[in-house]
């Protein structure tokens, strides 16, 4: 299991990048999105999101990304640089 230790953000307004904001959270991944094109790929950049969210192991965090037309890897790049300046690191003992 892994948590957010503190917010941290990554990412600009511009056009074509997105900033994502991540916080510690308490129930669960809660993700609230602003997208340009919400309604044609918002699913898709909320899946994106929290299946990287998952992948790392992190069960309890705040996101707030807001999108301007980007693509998946950017979306990916920015959310790694968030949580790692957010300290993301594993709970409990390691082995």
């Amino acid at each position: 299991m892994v948590s957010v230790l503190k917010a941290a953000q990554a990412g600009t307004l511009e056009s074509n990048d997105i900033m994502i904001i991540v916080e510690p959270g308490a129930n669960g991944i809660a993700l609230d999105l602003e997208s340009i094109v919400k309604k044609q790929f918002g699913a898709a950049i909320s899946r994106t999101i929290v299946e990287a969210v998952m992948g790392r192991g992190i069960t309890d965090i705040n996101i707030k990304a807001i999108d301007k037309g980007a693509l998946d890897y950017t979306i990916q790049a920015r959310l790694a640089t968030a949580l790692s300046r957010a300290g993301a690191a594993p709970t409990g003992k390691v082995c």
